[in-house]
């Protein structure tokens, strides 16, 4: 049996749920500051859970693994924390909020030699899989461009009433929710951001002049964020100094040019994604599990056919993030079991972060061009 312990049981709270297969594997521990955390814990996993308030208590637990779903500006110190005891850790996306977090935890794992797995769970997402599948077999042939366009309909709910719309908290939203996206570029290009330039604004939420109390323990409900239109928010968070609108422009190491763009006041929800080779593109049409479909053009025409020349359509699904949720603690479960390779990567993770922070730096620098920092030599 594998026993978990959770550090955080916020927003994240439904993956730690989902992670409790007894016999196999429990859930026996958390610690959250929080008394409604704490509350919940017990209530989800019997009033005999242990819980505390500090993280450092659960070093003491025996514990098989530790899922970090910390607030992101925590992550770097949690999960430094447990790979320096030796605790395999969990740790959900993003990484850290700096480059320098993120090389920090990497060398804390390598120096450790404790396993570390990030919970980029769209690595898992079906539409996703399926065009990668289709970039690998050489469907459109080499890939030299891609973008992004993330629609985020509860953006002001979900990122503007909490604790992410203050930037100390998140470095920003390009990197905070764009850590996703950014790092399934970088998975269907096959290569790394090297260069970015962006611009981007606060162009709805900055101005609503609603702030609630800081004093307030507020938490976000997924069930009350279909608020719109967007000015009609009843609350922000005390602080609100993130963007709302992003535009990025990627050169990746290895000569594709990517871009990326994210809105937090769009009337719907979804991620399109557009990979162009050499012979031919793939895109997605939705990207939940029996609505979306992934379509592919490899034959000359004049015009446009949205039929493609063949296309897949993403089966039904349960569970949480469309069913990727179990898929991506299935394959931790097995890495902490039997090692080997696995689809997620914290390398890949960090330069998720790192192209995000690039990313940001340049949207708050008036759009120059930023260089993404490489990997230390110490931990390529």
């Amino acid at each position: 049996m594998l026993r978990l312990g959770v550090v955080g049981f916020g927003l994240r709270r439904s993956l730690a749920l989902e992670a409790h297969r007894p016999p196999e594997v429990q859930v026996v521990a958390l610690a959250d500051p929080r008394p409604k955390a704490q509350e919940r814990f017990r209530e989800a996993f019997g009033p005999g859970a242990w819980v505390a308030s500090e993280s450092e208590e659960l070093l003491n637990q025996r514990l098989d693994a530790v899922m970090v779903l910390s607030p992101d500006h925590l992550h770097e110190r949690h999960a430094i924390q447990f790979l320096e005891a030796g605790v395999p850790v969990y740790l959900e996306k993003p990484m850290a909020i700096t480059t320098e977090g993120c090389d920090a935890i990497l060398q804390a794992a390598k120096a450790s030699g404790s396993k570390l797995y990030l919970g980029h769970n769209m690595r898992h997402f079906a539409v996703v899989r399926k065009m990668k599948e289709w970039i690998d077999m050489g469907r459109i042939g080499e890939v030299k461009a891609a973008w992004c366009r993330h629609f985020v309909s509860y953006g002001g709910g979900a990122y503007f009433a909490d604790w992410h719309a203050d930037r100390r908290n998140t470095t920003g939203l390009l990197l905070q929710k764009g850590a996703h996206d950014l790092d399934v570029l970088h998975w269907l290009c096959g290569g790394y951001a090297r260069r970015v330039t962006a611009m981007g604004t606060l162009a709805v939420y900055g101005g609503l002049g609603r702030p609630r109390d800081p004093e307030e323990d507020y938490e976000v409900d997924f069930s009350k964020v279909n608020v719109w239109p967007p000015a009609a928010l009843p609350e922000t968070n005390a602080v609100v100094d993130v963007e709302d609108l992003n535009l990025v422009t990627m050169e990746l190491d290895n000569g594709v040019l990517a871009g990326y763009q994210q809105c937090h006041f769009t009337p719907d929800a979804w991620r399109s994604y557009c990979i162009i080779g050499t012979e031919g593109r793939i895109e997605n049409f939705d990207d939940r599990p029996g609505t979306a479909v992934v379509r592919l053009w490899n034959r000359f025409r004049f015009g446009y056919d949205p039929d493609g020349d063949d296309s897949w359509h993403a089966e039904p699904a349960t569970g949480g993030h469309g069913g990727a949720d179990h898929l991506i603690l299935d394959e931790f479960f097995r890495y902490l079991r039997e090692g080997g390779e696995t689809d997620t990567s914290p390398i890949a993770a960090r330069m998720a972060v790192a192209a995000g922070v690039a990313a940001t730096q340049s949207v708050r620098s008036g759009g120059v061009p930023v260089d993404v920092p490489p990997l230390p030599n110490g931990l390529v």
